[in-house]
């Protein structure tokens, strides 16, 4: 009997080389620079939610606009009574309309950090060409731009609006440049703030309550004891008192240095000697701020 041999089953063969195109590239690399350029265009774009939803524009659109419409209507009376001065001072403005910036600051804080944090997204960012340095730089700076875009256009209003009333120019445009560098250094002192608080959370529901509680609790704190302070007659702990909030520290700078007029109890004057104190502290205050975020950036950027 002849041997048989065996059927074997072989299944066609498939295998395909394709050529999807991968070619090395040899354009110009734009590097760190560029790199932390765009994250900081972005975050403070995303700030006033430009480029994302338009839900996400109404409420920092919204609260832009609650800044300016006292400024407007300021302006409006001055020129139709043909004041001789505004009815506000420029480095007083700001702290009037305090929780209109806690709430922006509030919202948009957590939502600059806390989205990278939850979706572990930050060691996307590390990877290269971009630094631990640079992210941190990017966002303090996009979000003390923010904050400064929001106090200050209103000041920009009412001095256009000291100038349609026909107001002594040179007074107008020193007292708008002293206005400018209050704002500047709250937008600094606030955004770092803010950043740490949301920095520290990946939830952003609890950023919000950490950055309005810091703000407005410390804030309230501080003018509750130097109420007190002044009701007993101990009226010189009301000036160290300044120190203890963020909001009373801008307060007794600019009162300082800046001609503000004293807005503590009892009209309370911080000197010259106080001011460089108070000086030290928010400088210290920035520099914490931003080694706070280093320090936590190490951490999740591994």
């Amino acid at each position: 009997m002849s041997a048989q041999t065996p059927e074997t089953n072989q299944t066609p063969d498939t295998t395909r080389i394709h050529n999807i195109g991968y070619r090395s590239y040899d354009g110009q690399r734009l590097g760190r620079s560029y790199a932390r350029r765009s994250l900081f265009s972005q975050s403070l774009r995303g700030a006033y939610g430009l480029g994302r939803s338009a839900k996400s524009k109404v409420l920092p659109m919204l609260l832009f606009a609650v800044m300016c419409v006292p400024a407007l209507i300021i302006v409006a009376i001055s020129v139709y009574t043909k004041a001789d001065k505004l009815f506000v001072e420029y480095t007083q403005y700001a702290i009037y309309l305090q929780l209109v910036i806690a709430v922006f600051l509030a919202s948009q804080a957590p939502q600059s950090v806390s989205r990278d944090l939850r979706f572990r997204t930050v060691p996307l960012y590390f990877s290269r060409p971009i630094e631990r340095v640079d992210y941190v730089l990017a966002k303090f700076g996009a979000m003390a731009s923010a904050l400064f875009v929001l106090t200050a256009s209103p000041l920009l209003i009412l001095w256009i609006g000291s100038m349609l009333a026909k107001m002594d120019f040179v007074e107008q445009a020193k007292m708008f440049g002293q206005g400018l560098v209050s704002v500047a250094i709250l937008s600094v002192l606030f955004g770092g703030i803010g950043l740490v608080m949301a920095a520290l959370t990946p939830r952003r529901g609890f950023g919000v309550a950490a950055v309005i509680a810091v703000l407005t609790i410390s804030y309230g704190a501080v003018s509750t004891l130097q109420g007190i302070s002044y009701a007993t007659e101990n009226t010189g702990a009301i000036i160290w008192l300044g120190l203890f909030s963020p909001l009373t520290l801008v307060i007794g700078l600019q009162n300082a240095f800046l001609g503000a007029h004293a807005s503590f109890p009892g009209e309370m004057q911080v000197g010259a000697g106080v001011g460089v104190v108070y000086l030290v502290v928010v400088l210290g205050l920035i520099a914490s701020c931003y080694g706070i975020l280093m320090a936590r950036y190490r951490k999740v950027g591994l």
